[in-house]
């Protein structure tokens, strides 16, 4: 039997109020915060709107940050539990067209990161899911901009679901976003400030 229930990211402690109400009818072994929010800048803008920005912060990072702590909590108490917290292969680069999204999602992973510590003790694991470029629908067009190595939804699912009963830590996939993680990290940073500001804007 499915359920489902309808909150306002943007309200996260009546989020909270939900998640609990919840775990208290149903105790919750396994949960995936797969919240997120992708604008970009606008067309004729040089940085974002201030309101898209607060969006990107409450849906990307605030909430999801906030609902797994609630449950990792009550989950540590019980001894057991899976938290899979979903960022981006994107959280590492200061794209600046997408501001808003990869800082939230940056500050998901390091968060992601601190929990994971703070309740593998407990027998909690927690799963930080790093994608690169998915479609809902096999075969999705009208982006208008490269979508290199992108897969399916069903399948980051499936590599979602396979990541977490193994207790990983991160799953970053497809895999070539690890190297590219690396390349940023190594180059000179007026190298890779030439290489970002050549980036096309979607």
């Amino acid at each position: 039997m499915v359920e489902t229930r309808s909150v306002d990211l943007c309200d996260a402690e009546a989020a909270i109020a939900a998640l609990i109400e919840d775990d208290e009818l149903d105790a919750i072994d396994s949960a995936f915060f797969v919240a997120g929010i992708g604008d970009t800048r606008e067309p004729g803008r040089i940085v974002e709107e201030p309101s898209q920005l607060i969006r990107h912060g409450q849906v990307n990072f605030l909430a999801p940050a906030a609902l797994s702590a609630a449950l990792g909590e009550r989950m540590a108490r019980r001894g057991r539990g899976r938290l899979v917290l979903t960022g981006t292969a994107a959280a590492t680069h200061p794209l600046p067209f997408a501001a808003g999204y990869t800082s939230s999602k940056c500050g998901l992973a390091h968060f992601a990161e601190a929990i994971r510590i703070a309740l593998e003790p407990h027998g909690v694991s927690v799963t930080l899911v790093s994608p690169g470029f998915f479609a809902a629908t096999p075969g999705s067009k009208g982006y208008g901009y490269a979508r290199p190595g992108e897969i399916s939804a069903h399948l980051l699912a499936q590599r979602m679901i396979a990541a977490a009963a193994r207790g990983k830590s991160e799953l970053v996939t497809p895999a070539h976003f690890y190297a590219l993680r690396w390349v940023g990290k190594v180059l000179p940073r007026i190298l890779s400030d030439r290489l970002i500001r050549a980036l096309p804007s979607p």
